[in-house]
């Protein structure tokens, strides 16, 4: 059995995290601490386990195996290296910091310690990302020209049942935060596309702020490649009743994932015709948080985890350049 600690209850999946904990028949949820006193002493009441009122006496903790990082952005760099440095293997929400230059810090002390770290990039472990996977290797596409993944949702819109939106004030708190739809919820369409896509060779991205918040509440993002192919990002908290979607094109046919129905289609060119078939979808693959688990219980490493979950700092740095500059980024000077 593998004791955990929760640190911090700021982002809105630390819910989600804790009862993954709890559920998992080889993990017991056994600690607490949050930057905020409060907040944490009550959800540690909640599950009856110790609050911790400092960081350091919990990573002290000789029976404690490993936490489970959901603090605000800013503390990532600080929070991550210490609990490495304690000999605690991490398990994380994205993003791991907001620069590449903190994300290697960071990956250098988990290496350097040798615990385990996986990181929370639930889109990339599911069956329609199987199915995308295993299509694109079958080369049923030719080459690829464009790809466009879309997720959205309403939670910064302010209405009568939540004047200030369904988001906690504090995602749009640049000091906490750092970056707003982009770095919370475009970071899913961003880790996508460098999936399919490959890391481009620059980045422009356009921010909105239809809130009146310190930080972007809709953005657009585009990757741009050697082939001549293009990624295209679409997020934002303001746009109620949008269906996540993934649009992959190439010069022999098309997939499309998602839409009301959330299926798999595949279109092919076939005696002049284009036709659109469904496709199967294999069963889910484990969680992040699962394959965290067995990482931990079989001394491996989530090399290709670690990887892109580095490649997705490099490309947020790089879009929130681009944003404030006006221009593109080219991925060299990160």
């Amino acid at each position: 059995m593998l004791n955990l600690a929760l640190l911090s209850f700021w982002h809105v999946h630390a819910v989600d995290y804790a009862m993954e904990a709890e559920q998992h028949p080889e993990t017991k949820l056994v600690a607490v601490w949050d930057e905020l006193p409060e907040r944490g002493q009550r959800e540690a009441e909640r599950r009856h386990i110790r609050y911790y009122p400092r960081l350091d006496e919990l990573l002290a903790q000789p029976d404690l195996d490993g936490v489970i990082v959901t603090t605000p952005t800013s503390l990532h760099p600080a929070v991550m290296i210490a609990a490495a440095q304690a000999g605690k293997h991490i398990f994380t929400e994205k993003v791991v910091a907001a620069t590449l230059a903190q994300t290697k810090q960071i990956m250098e002390a988990v290496a350097g310690a040798g615990v385990k770290l996986v990181v929370s990039l639930p889109r990339l472990y599911t069956g329609y990302t199987l199915a995308i996977q295993q299509l694109l290797a079958g080369d049923v596409l030719g080459d690829l020209t464009q790809v466009r993944v879309r997720l959205a949702h309403d939670g910064a819109l302010r209405t009568s049942q939540a004047p200030e939106g369904w988001l906690p004030a504090h995602f749009f708190d640049p000091q906490t935060a750092i970056g707003g739809a982009l770095l919370d919820l475009g970071c899913h369409p961003v880790y996508l596309t460098r999936f399919f896509l490959g890391m481009p060779h620059s980045v422009q991205a356009t921010f909105g702020y239809l809130t009146h918040r310190q930080l972007e509440d809709n953005a657009v993002v585009t990757f741009a490649y050697d082939s001549g192919a293009l990624g295209i990002i679409e997020t934002g908290f303001v746009t109620p009743g949008s269906p996540f979607s993934i649009e992959i094109h190439g010069t022999a046919g098309s997939l499309f994932y998602g839409g009301p129905e959330a299926k798999l289609r595949l279109s092919e060119r076939v005696a002049g015709h284009t036709t659109w078939t469904g496709q199967p979808l294999p069963p889910e693959p484990p969680s992040a948080f699962e394959q965290w688990v067995t990482h931990i219980q079989q001394d491996t490493i989530a090399s290709e985890n670690i990887a892109l979950a580095t490649d997705l700092s490099a490309l947020m740095e790089a879009a929130y350049r681009s944003a404030a500059s006006g221009q593109a980024v080219a991925l060299g000077t990160i």
